[in-house]
């Protein structure tokens, strides 16, 4: 299990919640809470829904890429959709799997990266390929030049997840605490010498920053202080073991304190070095 794996697990095993994307704050829900978190995430999923119907046909025909566990799957198929799933996580891919089987759907589900599907078996098979929150793990000449073979004439691609601002890289506060992310005016201009239309390209930072609030609520206020009693508490009772430990992964913690405890991962700072897009793209060639 790699390190974006083990923190998607680890995420869906402490908040029991099956979506493994952002939540979406619009306002048709309350202000931004733990207790309405699943709502905003569920908002997510409609506002995805939303989008593929406004630009694919009825019963189209989706490739949802970075399907995560495959809430969105399950959805959009419930839907009429026809949905494959690309998911590279052992572990997911089982709750995919599983998911897909419990309802009986004929969707076919890969357990690899993007770039070791059948391209040639499914040349010209979709209406649309899906990049929810999977678009910045992928580099985007490799995923544009492969969604252009999938796609069908006239079909789509649509991208919902976050791109590097300008501000990347100078050296503020906070400048390393978000990693992830293409920059976003490199990708405008490749869009445009690939030959891309684009159909939409809405900015909903303000829409999925408070996720960024809630999760620096929940790190400094409840998991910090967790995470010190069991410092003490083992300090007291296996002290050269803790000290020994902290020795060989002191870089990984130091690294780890800074980006979740330190301050810096604020709403703001997200802000600040984040564009978070959700844009529809349709090949001019």
């Amino acid at each position: 299990m790699d390190s974006k794996e083990f923190g998607l697990v680890f995420a869906q095993q402490l908040t029991g919640l099956e979506d493994l994307h952002y939540g979406f704050w619009d306002d048709t829900l309350p202000e931004p809470s733990l207790l309405h978190f699943k709502a905003a995430q569920d908002r997510y999923t409609e506002q995805l829904t939303q989008t593929l119907e406004a630009h694919c046909p009825a019963g189209a025909r989706i490739l949802d890429v970075g399907c995560g566990t495959g809430e969105v799957l399950q959805h959009l198929s419930g839907r009429g959709h026809s949905v494959d799933g690309v998911i590279p996580a052992p572990h997911l891919e089982k709750r995919v799997r599983d998911k897909v089987e419990a309802d009986g759907l004929s969707s076919r589900v890969w357990g690899c990266k993007m770039e070791d599907i059948p391209v040639a078996e499914l040349s010209g098979q979709y209406d649309a390929i899906l990049f929810s929150e999977s678009f910045q793990y992928i580099p985007y000449r490799t995923s544009l030049a492969l969604a252009r073979q999938l796609l069908r004439p006239g079909g789509i691609v649509l991208i919902c997840d976050f791109f590097k601002t300008d501000n990347a890289g100078d050296g503020q506060p906070g400048d390393k605490s978000f990693g992830g992310g293409h920059r976003y005016r490199e990708f405008l201009d490749y869009l445009e010498t690939d030959g891309w239309q684009t159909l939409e390209n809405t900015d909903i930072t303000a829409q999925t920053s408070p996720n960024i609030h809630l999760l620096d609520e929940l790190l400094r206020q409840r998991i910090g202080p967790a995470v010190g009693t069991l410092d003490t508490y083992l300090a007291g009772r296996h002290p050269w073991l803790l000290k020994a430990v902290k020795w060989v992964f002191r870089k990984k913690l130091t690294k780890l304190k800074f980006k979740y405890l330190s301050g810096h991962r604020t709403q703001a700072v997200f802000e600040r070095y984040k564009t978070y897009r959700r844009m529809v793209l349709k090949t001019g060639v």
